[in-house]
């Protein structure tokens, strides 16, 4: 077996957890990444029969069957991953009946998957039966983003128009816009069903007061797809008191989409 510590997906998850600790994104223990990983990369570092413990699942996890999973722990602080990413992380498989998964890899000295590994795994099947390529799932707590959530209508398509207008890519970067859930209790299995009722149409699910879901075919997507949003955030919290003189108009918004052959979100536009 070759090391571990050298897998891609093991230095990937270290170099993106540590930059969203410095990002701000991620204070204390906040936040949470899962991603999937294909067979025959867990198998060039992992006996896949070498199981470490199993523990069981709140729901039916069975659409993911087999499937593997390198998961950030619960009570775990991202600014401490790249340092022991055997104590903050682990590698996970679940089971073929989809009650339980098992940990090969990581976790130690009593670890164990985010308490969000229920909401993870609602939107890895949202977005596997809407985008086959999908992988991601990123959580995290930007915090220009929580404060619109406090001043902004949350409704998906009024918030989506504001982010849209604060920034010329937006609009190009999450054509589809934003979804965004009242507050709700996290780490239930409630906020991971809305959550992913919503996620099959947006990448992106804002939790108001909370965070922010958002999902990609790799790291960097999920992650461009956070840090547009949160720049365009901060953009509107900066001028939301101060008279506009000028926007990105509609026709503006459906010319960017045209040139860029792009679908916005139907009914959003008033053209």
């Amino acid at each position: 077996m070759n090391n571990i510590f050298e897998a891609p997906f093991v230095r990937e998850m270290c170099h993106i957890t540590a930059n969203m600790y410095r990002m701000g994104w991620d204070e204390r223990n906040g936040g949470n990444i899962s991603w999937i990983l294909e067979p025959e990369a867990v198998e060039q570092y992992l006996d896949p029969s070498h199981v470490l413990r199993t523990l069981p699942l709140s729901f039916d996890a069975s659409a993911l069957a087999g499937r593997y999973f390198i998961v950030t722990g619960t009570g775990r602080y991202f600014r401490n991953v790249e340092r022991c990413p055997q104590d903050n992380m682990g590698v996970i498989r679940i089971a073929e009946d989809g009650k339980s998964y098992d940990i090969l890899w990581g976790f130690e000295n009593g670890g164990r998957p985010t308490s969000e590994l229920p909401t993870h795994l609602m939107n890895h099947i949202a977005r596997l039966a809407v985008d086959p390529a999908h992988r991601v799932v990123m959580h995290c707590h930007p915090a220009n983003t929580l404060a619109m959530t406090y001043v902004h209508d949350l409704d998906d398509r009024a918030f989506t128009k504001t982010l849209w207008q604060m920034c010329t890519e937006c609009i190009v970067v999450f054509p589809e816009g934003v979804s965004v859930l009242p507050w709700m209790v996290c780490g239930t299995n409630a906020i991971g069903e809305a959550t992913a009722e919503k996620i099959r149409d947006t990448r992106v699910v804002l939790w108001a007061a909370h965070g922010i879901f958002g999902t990609g075919r790799d790291m960097d997507e999920a992650f461009g797809l956070i840090e547009t949003v949160e720049k365009a955030a901060e953009i509107y919290i900066k001028i939301m008191n101060t008279p506009w003189k000028q926007s990105i108009t509609d026709a503006e918004l459906a010319a960017l989409c045209e040139e860029f052959k792009l679908t916005p979100h139907e009914g959003y536009l008033d053209l």
